[in-house]
């Protein structure tokens, strides 16, 4: 893979299989990377493997949130982390 290595900075880039740790990788772009990151995810999967799996990132900020429902032309409400917020909000998300 060729991510950058600070984006993984808690594993080792390969003991990471792109199949069974998909979300776990596409979560970590979309949130943390920058666009050869992107260019080299869209490389590595579908446009519509990367749709399912981002609407079932438990956490997003909102400007991740606000974009990938844009890029994606995904509605809001159909992402996990819209229907499972989490009980206490943070100090940035008042």
């Amino acid at each position: 893979m060729n991510f950058r290595q600070n984006l993984f900075w808690d594993i080792k880039l390969e003991e990471l299989d792109t199949d069974t740790h998909a979300r776990y990788i596409i979560s970590r772009v979309v949130q943390r990377g920058v666009i050869k990151d992107w260019n080299h995810l869209r490389e590595l999967y579908s446009s519509s493997r990367i749709m399912t799996e981002i609407v079932e990132i438990k956490s997003l900020d909102r400007k991740t949130h606000n974009f990938l429902s844009v890029y994606y032309d995904i509605p809001l409400d159909n992402f996990r982390c819209c229907t499972e917020i989490q009980s206490k909000s943070t100090h940035w998300n008042y």
